[in-house]
Formats: C-alpha cells, sequence, structure tokens
C-alpha cells in the first residue's frame, strides 16, 4: 500500500514527488516508459534548451533539468519507476492504478501527465523538432535560432495569435498560416496580429512540407493554397506548430470531470478533483499558462494538499 502514488514524470511529477518525499510520504513516482513518442520526464526530454527556468542562469537542456529535478526527489527518498499506468479504478478506497499485469494500491494519487503538442502530422515535424520546429513559442522564441530571422506559425486560435504576437519581439518577420479566410481567435486578438507591420497572414493556406537540412534545421516551409492547390516556397527558419494541446486524461474518462477540451477540472485554489484523495496539477489541468515552472509550482501544491488530505483521514 502506498500512502501516495504520482503518475507522470515532468516537472509536476517530480516536485510533487519531493514535496512529499519530504513529508515522509515515501512516495512512488510512475513515470512512464520509454516510447518513440515520448520520453519519461515529458515534454522537456525533447526540449533541447531551457533557458526561463528559476536557477540555470546560463540555461540548461531538458534532460539536464528533469534528471536534476528527478534526483533531488530521490534523495529524500522518492521512488520511480519505468511503468505506464494503464488503468485505474477510483470508486473505492484503497485507490488502484494498473500498470500492464501489476496493481499497485494507494491511499492518494496525484495525477501529473501532462499534455502533448498537437502537429499537423507531417513527417518533417519529427524531423526537425528543435532544430527549428516548436510548439511553444514562450520556451523557446527568443532562442539564437529565431532572433531577426523569419518565422512561422501555424494556427488560427487565440493561442496562435498570443504566439504570433510574442515572436515579433524577437523574429524579424512572422508569416501565420490558417487553412481559412478568417481566424477562429477572438476579434481584438486577430486584430492585433491583422494590423501588425511584422506579421503577414497566409489566408487559406496550410503547410504541406518544412524544409531543411540537418545542419541548418529549417530553412523553409512549402504552402499550398486550399482552393487552388498552387504551392510555393516561403523561407523561413522557424516553425511555430499553434493548433493546441492534447491532454493525457485518456485513462480518467467517466471517472474524473474534464472540461470540453479534456482537462482535468480542479476545485477552486487547490488540485482536488471531483474524487476524494486524487489530485492533479501541471500540464493536465492548466491549459493557460503550460510552463514548466507553473507545472513545478502545481506539482508543490499537489504534493501540500494530498498529505494535508491524508493527516485529516487519520
Amino acid at each position: 500500500m502506498e500512502k501516495i502514488l504520482i503518475i507522470g514524470g515532468g516537472p509536476a511529477a517530480c516536485t510533487a514527488a519531493l514535496y512529499c518525499a519530504r513529508a515522509d510520504m515515501a512516495p512512488l513516482c510512475m513515470e512512464g516508459e520509454f516510447t518513440s513518442e515520448m520520453l519519461p520526464g515529458g515534454q522537456l526530454m525533447t526540449t533541447t534548451e531551457v533557458e526561463n527556468f528559476p536557477g540555470y542562469p546560463e540555461g540548461v537542456s531538458g534532460p539536464d533539468m528533469m534528471a536534476d529535478l528527478k534526483k533531488q526527489a530521490q534523495r529524500f527518498g522518492a521512488r520511480f519507476e519505468y511503468k505506464s499506468a494503464t488503468s485505474v479504478a477510483f470508486s473505492d478506497a484503497p485507490l488502484k492504478v494498473t500498470a500492464k499485469d501489476e496493481v499497485f494500491e494507494a491511499q492518494a494519487v496525484i495525477i501529473a501527465t501532462g499534455a502533448t503538442a498537437k502537429y499537423l502530422g507531417l513527417e518533417s515535424e519529427q524531423q526537425f523538432l528543435n532544430k527549428g520546429v516548436s510548439a511553444c513559442a514562450t520556451c523557446d522564441g527568443a532562442l539564437p535560432r529565431f532572433r531577426n530571422q523569419t518565422v512561422v506559425v501555424v494556427g488560427g486560435g487565440d493561442s496562435a495569435m498570443e504566439e504570433s504576437l510574442f515572436l515579433t519581439n524577437f523574429a524579424a518577420h512572422v508569416h501565420v498560416v490558417h487553412r481559412r479566410d478568417q481566424f477562429r481567435a477572438s476579434k481584438i486578438m486577430g486584430d492585433r496580429v491583422i494590423n501588425h507591420d511584422k506579421i503577414t497572414v497566409e489566408w487559406n493556406s496550410v503547410v504541406d512540407e518544412i524544409l531543411g537540412n540537418d545542419e541548418d534545421g529549417v530553412t523553409g516551409v512549402r504552402l499550398r493554397d486550399t482552393k487552388t492547390d498552387e504551392t510555393s516556397e516561403l523561407a523561413c527558419a522557424g516553425y511555430f506548430s499553434a493548433i493546441g494541446h492534447k491532454p493525457n486524461t485518456d485513462l480518467f474518462v467517466d471517472l474524473l470531470d474534464m472540461d470540453e477540451a479534456g482537462y482535468l477540472i480542479t476545485k477552486p485554489d487547490s488540485t482536488y478533483t471531483n474524487v476524494p484523495g486524487v489530485f492533479a496539477c501541471g500540464d493536465v489541468q492548466d491549459k493557460t499558462y503550460r510552463q514548466a515552472i507553473t507545472a513545478a509550482g502545481s506539482g508543490c501544491m499537489a504534493a501540500l494538499d494530498a498529505t494535508r488530505w491524508l493527516e485529516g483521514q487519520a
């Protein structure tokens, strides 16, 4: 029987593990398995350089930062296992989490399974990931690769508008590629983009291919007109996917409250879900900020909520 079991391996999970361990809860963290699509440690494991996490004045690679967070939690007794939850049972106590054919029981569970950035599905997106391809302008926009260069943003919602406007602080010019002739974004955000002198909107267009090579990374994109099917090439040094994120919540459908996009809903000013003893933190319940530092902060909140809840059950 585990006092606290944590599902996830990113900044939220590691921070929750650290705080739970220091509270003598000896947490077990199921950080996931090595797969072709994801490494234990979450999205940061595919990030080459992190410059905006406090405590790393010279920057740090995503994998190195995750190794540090994990090592710090282990120092106080947190345990990590390369296991992925395949099903959960939260209807009765103790709570149960299954990893393939192994069943774990816990008094409390912290869910920190994160979210996955959506891409168009082009092979070249994966080929040039971290070589000019990104899904987070806030994370990567200030990198030298993109400064004073032309970049492309794909999307038409408020997130795409925000990413585009943010990138104008660093890029020489931003091209917003949208498949329709009007944005899904709110009018005020769309107008800001349309009227910005450093942004050009490529209406009725989709990215057919990302162009580049191993040495230079992204060098351009091939656009296709959705009305005429004509193609053209646009030189650029960066490609930002801003078509949304998918929270990793498939395991919890019909068990935990979610919003229409699948993000877990927590009670106001807390990490409590609708099931007693089950808490959620990080990108799995945060569709607004989606930063490593905010995930870490909510991991701390979940650990405090879980330990206090357990104390109240005694």
